[in-house]
């Protein structure tokens, strides 16, 4: 009899690395970051121009200890940044060159910035590029990260995104 037995040792590994047998996380899907980390970040990220992720890690690291919690890693950080809440606007309170960029939308939808950002560069005119190129920096960053751009808008986003170091 052998020492070791090569066909009972694949079948042993198998099932240890068989996903069909491990149960799915309860939590799966959900963020597991308690709703205090991201809202500070969310407050942290809400400025006009991007913060160097130095100084954000180090002022989202002070409020995760006074409110003795633990900071998220910076893996983590850049995931939210793409993935928090943008600010919205009224379609009727934006300037008529965004409007009509905005063209399937009803006057009074509220519009997140990044999607405003998205249709400017890809619909609009020179004035809705020149809008959405002074929005906030979360909205040009999430708006680079969709789909469907086309080649010379987003040509256009990434030039406002570099000249705004973004």
């Amino acid at each position: 009899m052998a020492a070791f037995d090569l066909q009972q040792s694949l079948n042993k590994a198998r099932l240890r690395t068989d996903r069909s047998t491990r149960a799915p996380r309860s939590d799966r899907g959900q963020s597991r970051l308690e709703p205090a980390v991201i809202s500070a970040l969310s407050d942290l990220v809400s400025g006009q121009e991007r913060p160097a992720m130095k100084d954000l890690l180090v002022a989202l690291d002070s409020c995760c200890r006074q409110a003795q919690l633990d900071p998220p890693s910076r893996a983590t950080v850049y995931k939210l940044i793409g993935s928090l809440p943008c600010p919205t606007r009224r379609k009727r309170d934006l300037p008529e060159a965004v409007q009509a960029a905005l063209y399937n939308l009803e006057p009074d939808s509220e519009i997140p910035l990044h999607q405003i950002a998205f249709c400017c560069f890809n619909y609009g005119d020179l004035q809705a590029s020149c809008f959405a190129a002074g929005l906030p920096w979360l909205a040009l960053y999430q708006a680079r990260r969709m789909r469907g751009h086309r080649p010379k808008s987003r040509g256009l986003l990434d030039a406002a995104m570099r000249t705004r170091r973004i």
